[in-house]
């Protein structure tokens, strides 16, 4: 399917989701459709880690989490599948993003992407509530169970390569960390810091 046009999908549901997107096209297609600036956790220095980073988050929270990983990033760290079942959090919804390549390196082509099974690898790792989505249709008509159902889900995006340069997230590091937290701390409840903003 096409990338664009499913990232434009999940941004029209997920307009009250906590978002973690992986480096590469998922934190850069994410930024250029949605523009958000507090609610998304742009993962851009760290491959591999968005679901688990995802999971933290996830525990301390009632909130729906989702997670967006590139293929590439999750050929790096397939294990976290068994961190996953392990925890089996209700609220943790991971896509993997599979376009075959290496988005933020130019679309250079990613080794495993014929022939890896992420759904089969997310089934043996026993986790119960696997999607493999391969169209819009199809997405559009699967994701309201997946996402709202409760119990961890884990699904997988066969998407087009995205064949053109997306800038990266226009935020840095630490100003993600802080416009996120203090966010999480505004509309969760709970205190992220430990030194709260004052009053105004």
């Amino acid at each position: 399917m096409n990338f664009e046009a499913c990232f434009r999908l999940l941004a029209d549901r997920f307009k009250d989701d906590i978002v973690v997107t992986s480096a590469g096209n998922c934190s850069e297609l994410w930024w250029e459709i949605t523009g958000e600036t507090e609610r998304v956790f742009y993962l851009e220095a760290s491959m591999s880690l968005a679901p688990l980073f995802a999971a933290g988050i996830a525990l301390g929270t009632t909130r729906t989490v989702i997670a967006l990983n590139g293929d590439g990033a999750f050929a790096m760290n397939p294990g976290t599948l068994l961190v996953e079942r392990q925890l089996a959090l209700p609220n943790l919804k991971h896509f993997v993003v599979s376009n075959r390549v290496y988005g933020s390196t130019n679309d250079l082509g990613h080794p495993f992407g014929e022939i890896a099974d992420y759904a089969g690898m997310a089934k043996a790792s026993g986790i119960e509530r696997v999607y493999d989505f391969s169209t819009i249709e199809g997405l559009g008509q699967g994701l309201d169970e997946m996402i709202r159902v409760p119990g961890h889900a884990f699904g997988v995006l066969h998407v087009d390569p995205l064949g053109r340069h997306v800038p990266s997230p226009a935020l840095d590091g630490p100003e993600v960390k802080f416009r996120f937290g203090r966010w999480l701390e505004r509309t969760g409840g709970k205190p992220v810091f430990d030194v709260p903003l004052p009053k105004t």
